[in-house]
């Protein structure tokens, strides 16, 4: 059975930056489990931020928490933990949280702390992409994988 990486909060883990979860309707969950061996991940909490803690956006290369911390390197350490993961268990493919500073594909929240969404990747995604994983972001996605 081919492996698929996945944000951890998409299968209901609380590892939310509030502690909450972006948990996938159970059907499509159970669709994902039929057809795939599910790699959960949290990028966040494997390069060593706690549950809750403040949120954070890219500005530019780095990652910012709204209190003004960088927290780039924490980042970068669990997007290279993703990476592994992804290569340990041949994972060629991984379903992200869309617009995380982590897991966001396409567009990231822009550093503002306003809602306002840019283009670009979140850490771990960009790094999946150099290692050739492709990435889906969205529920309507699921089937195409």
């Amino acid at each position: 059975m081919e492996s698929l990486l996945v944000s951890a909060c998409l299968l209901g883990a609380a590892c939310k930056y509030n502690g909450g979860h972006n948990a996938l309707p159970p059907d499509a969950l159970e669709a994902l489990r039929r057809r795939y061996r599910l790699i959960p991940v949290c990028p966040e909490l494997a390069g060593g931020l706690p549950v809750p803690r403040e949120p954070s956006e890219r500005r530019g290369a780095r990652v910012v928490s709204r209190d003004g911390r960088d927290v780039t390197a924490q980042f970068q350490r669990g997007a290279e933990i993703a990476a592994r993961l992804a290569e340990r268990f041949g994972a060629k493919k991984a379903l992200l949280k869309a617009n995380s500073p982590s897991c966001g594909s396409g567009q990231v929240y822009d550093g503002s702390f306003s809602g306002i969404l840019t283009q670009g990747d979140g850490i771990s995604a960009a790094y999946l992409k150099c290692k050739n994983v492709e990435i889906f972001t969205v529920y309507f996605e699921l089937f195409q994988i």
